[in-house]
Parts: structure tokens; sequence; C-alpha cells
């Protein structure tokens, strides 16, 4: 489970190349048969965006938020994914196929469970100019394990017992015990390699505006302007040619406001966006200035439980919630009509482990549908009527505030009195990443995504003590069945574990399903190469961005 930003799914994500042929170019509620939820209809999904034909001196680029660091231990958000997707890399690299391919890593074995062995490109230099060695993967990899430093991303390294050079470009890791998630999650922000001087010269600064950041990608930071805009210059000693930036220059202007980004959009201001609020689907479709495109995800839009100790943790009070939910009213005015009907947590395209099993699992689950009826039976049973409950909301976005206004509404309904907390969008990206700002706050709405082609993943976020596990569920039964399943190295059987966490997660309703959004990006007519995709986040989507004519 990840934060909220204006469209699902994110990251290292991952269907296959099968499931991504399967959606490209038709309805993306064309899936249904294989078990998804009920399309919204009203848009397409494509796996790719016209190339470019040619240079192009610069690229701006829209981000509905500011980071708050570029230090990739809190990439944990769209707005530093898409900036760092261009400018540090990883072990392993995330395709728009949305498959796991060697990246900084050229190659890699497992010669036991409990060792990983990589070896590291030859000829691989930091944006200073500086060689890439073990060392530097090595010091890279270790502030993950640092409990000071807080590490977003640290429970992908609990069962590490150590990470070495080898050589002079090899790195070993041990672990403890059999890890399944770990190899995958070097894909993701887990496996970024950057310089250790830099690190330790910049200290405290680093990636911060100060400090910046000094790593290997396409694009090397150039300038970051608090409250304005983070600047991107081209890289021309990059280690892949076929990823050499086609633009000299791309800048990320920060617009929070939704109806000023969408303006900025179509006006030219910005070239381009990654998810833009669906109220302004209808516009951007129409507009000839550019193109609105819909990409594959891997996520759906929840409404997660911050607080499984409060008025919340009554699961009949989940059940009736979630039975009071119009979802296809949801679906036209929060997503624009380009959403699915969920029928679990996650949709089936975050299944791309297995995607010829993740039917038979999905066909299985019961369905999710409104039932005013029988969810004031269980408000009433759980003596639920008049006791608060609070729900974040953001002009973020509309899938954020039209969301929340939805379920208040919803919940007056059978009985419940949710209180809605306006916060603001900087607050509201804390809530995901700070224990102290989800004080007071019952219910939230958010984006569960993986970063790997492995659902296993998802899963993990409810595991007690877990990271994302923002409302502190624990189910003794989950946890064991869950460390059984990241013990298993055999894919197939590692799904059918991951398959009876999801029942148990949706019989225990540790997430409310609202709707599976797909990705999206706008380009105005000067520009195309974008990828469309939820692989955004971590593929370098901006070097292959050029002219569109």
């Amino acid at each position: 489970m990840r934060t909220l930003r204006s469209v699902a799914a994110i990251a290292g994500a991952v269907v296959v190349a099968a499931a991504l042929a399967g959606c490209s170019g038709g309805s993306a509620g064309s899936a249904d048969s294989s078990g998804t939820g009920k399309p919204g209809g009203g848009f397409q999904v494509t796996a790719n965006t016209p190339a470019a034909k040619g240079a192009i001196p610069s690229v701006s680029w829209s981000l509905y938020a500011e980071p708050q660091t570029l230090d990739y231990l809190y990439a944990w958000d769209f707005p530093i994914n898409t900036v760092l997707a261009n400018v540090c890399e990883q072990f392993l690299r995330t395709t728009p196929d949305l498959k796991v391919e060697p990246g900084l890593a050229a190659s890699y074995t497992n010669p036991d469970p409990l060792t990983w062995v990589y070896n590291l490109r030859e000829g691989v230099k930091f944006h200073d100019g500086t060689p890439m060695t073990s060392a530097d993967a090595v010091a890279s990899l270790k502030r993950h394990l640092d409990p000071e430093l807080a590490s977003a991303w640290g429970s992908a390294f609990r069962n590490v017992a150590s990470v070495e050079a080898s050589g002079p470009l090899q790195v070993t890791i041990k672990l403890n015990k059999p890890d399944a998630l770990l190899n995958s999650l070097l894909a993701a922000s887990p496996g970024t390699v950057e310089s250790a001087a830099s690190i330790a010269k910049a200290g405290k600064n680093y990636g911060n505006p100060q400090g910046g950041v000094n790593c290997t990608g396409p694009y090397a930071l150039d300038k970051w302007t608090p409250g304005d805009s983070i600047v991107l210059k081209k890289n021309p000693n990059y280690w892949d040619p076929q990823l050499l930036a086609k633009a000299d220059q791309f800048k990320f202007v920060f617009i929070q406001d939704p109806a000023a980004r969408v303006n900025a959009l179509v006006s030219g201001s910005v070239d381009g966006g990654y998810l833009v609020p669906s109220s302004a689907f209808a516009r951007l479709r129409n507009t000839p200035e550019g193109k609105l495109y819909f990409g594959p995800g891997t996520g759906g839009y929840l409404l997660g439980i911050t607080n499984m100790q409060g008025v919340m943790g009554d699961l009949k009070l989940r059940q009736a919630l979630s039975m009071a939910i119009d979802r296809p009213g949801l679906i036209k005015a929060a997503a624009g009509g380009a959403a699915n009907e969920p029928k679990g947590l996650t949709p089936i395209t975050a299944w791309g482990l297995t995607p010829d099993q993740a039917p038979g699992y999905f066909a299985t689950l019961p369905p999710i549908k409104q039932d005013l009826t029988a969810a004031k039976k269980l408000v009433a049973e759980a003596g639920g009527a008049g006791k608060k409950i609070v729900l974040a909301t953001s002009s973020l976005a509309p899938e954020i505030s039209v969301s929340a206004t939805a379920i208040q509404a919803a919940g007056k309904s059978i009985g419940l009195d949710i209180e809605l907390k306006t916060v603001t969008p900087d607050a509201y990206t804390a809530l995901f990443t700070d224990p102290e700002a989800r004080k007071g706050i019952d219910l939230v709405v958010t984006n569960g995504y993986t970063n790997t082609p492995d659902p296993l993943e998802f899963y993990e976020s409810m595991v007690t003590g877990a990271f994302a596990n923002y409302g502190n569920y624990s189910n003794p039964q989950y946890d064991k069945l869950y460390e059984q399943a990241a013990g298993t190295a055999d894919p197939a059987a590692r799904s059918d574990l991951t398959a009876k966490l999801q029942e148990i997660a949706l019989r225990d309703l540790t997430a409310i399903p609202l709707f599976e959004p797909a990705h999206n990006v706008f380009m105005n007519k000067r520009i195309t190469g974008a990828t469309p995709g939820i692989a955004q986040l971590y593929w370098p989507w901006a070097a292959t961005v050029g002219a569109a004519g």
C-alpha cells in the first residue's frame, strides 16, 4: 500500500507482456472475464505512446506536489519517484512492459537460498564522472539497514544478515532466512545505487536542495528551486546508448491546484504530466493541443483504515461501510469513468508473477456489492450509530476529495457519523510517512499498488509492524502465512499462498476496495514518447520523450 496521488497505481509494478498485450488498445474493462471487477468503461489502455522523432532542447513537466526529498530511502510516492526514475538507478530495472531485467547489475546468481550475488556493470559512472564500484552499491544498500535513517523501505531488508563487496564490481547479500521478495525489490527504490562519497559529503543534506544527489541515470540533477521546480540536465555519458536522453533539459514544475495544472497543460505552459485530474478527462480528450493516454496500472484506490484501535477497528463497521458504497457511481464521479469495479484489494494485473493462475484466485472471491439493508443491520449490531469517524480529505485530486464526500454520504445513509478533515496536499502526503500525522484520523483514501511482479509485496504491508500497515492491523495467522510465502522460492506455490493472504485480508477488510483506475499521462502536440503506464516510477521514461514531429 502506498500514498495517494492523482490516478492510480504505480511503480515498478508488474504485469507480464502477455497481460499487457491482452489489454493494449482494448477496453480497460475487457479483462473482466479474467476475474477483475466490472468495467467502468469509457477508456482504453495502451502499452506505449508514439516514439519521439527526434531530439528537443527542453521539456517542462507538471508535478502535483513538490517532493519532500530526493533521498531514495524515502522514495515512496509519485512526485519523488517520477523525478528519481530518470536520475537514479537500481540493481535491476523495471521495463515499460512491466518485466524485471538487469540494470546496474549486469547479472546475478542465487547459489543457495540464503545468498544472492550481483555482478555490477563495468564502465558506469556517476554524474560527477567518478566510476561506480561495489563499495558504492554496498553503502547505498546499507543505508536501508540503519535504524536512525528510518528508511521507508527498511522492511525489505529485514531478513538481510550482511551486504558485502565480494569483488570490485560484485556485491553479495547474505540472508538470515529465505526471502523471495528481496531480489525483485532491487528493481525498485531498495536497489538504488548512489555515490558513497557524495552521500558522505552531503551528510544530513543528502537529497535536499542543498545536498542534491549524484547517481547514474540519463539525467542529472541541475537545480532545485524550492516551491517552484526541479531542473534536470542530460547526462551525455550515460552507459545505456538506447536510453540516451532526447531532451537537453527536463524541468519539473510544481502545480498543486488541479485546475491550474490542467490549464497549464492546455495552454502549453507545461508540456505534459502524469496523473492528471479525472475531472479534466473530457477536456483533455477533446483539446487539439495534445493527447491523453491511459496506460497499464497495478493498483486500486482503497479506503485505508488508519486506526484499528478506534471505532473502525470493529469489523462489522468496516463491512457495513463497504456495503454502503455505490462503486459504479463513485467511478463516474471520482475517476471520470476510467476505472473498473474492484474484486480484491489489488487488480488482477498486479499478479504478473503467475498470470495464468490469477484468474482462478479471483474467481473464488466473494462479490463486493452495495447492500444498504445489510449494512444498516451491521451498524446496529455493532452499536456504531453516532460514533464519530474522521476521514482525511484534500484538494490534491478529485479521486481523493470526491471519494471522501461520497464515502461520508454512504456512511450517513446507514447511520455512521463520518467527519471530513481537510488537510493540505503536503500534509496529506505526510499521512503515509509520519505516524504522528495520522493521529486523530480513522480513514484515508489511498492507493494500493506493487513495485514488483509479485503481489506478495502488497500483502507484506499488512504484516504486523510493517511500515505501510497504517492502521496497525495484526493477525498472527496472517503473519505466519506471510512468512511461509516469503520463504517459498517456487513462484506458483508462492502465488497460491499469496492468494490465501488475499482471502484473509478481504475477510478482515484491512482496507476497503473502492475502484481500479488506469494510469494516465497527457502530452501536448510538440512532444511524445512518455511511458503511459505505472512503470514510469522506475523506468527512465523522460529519456524517451522528444519531438513529436
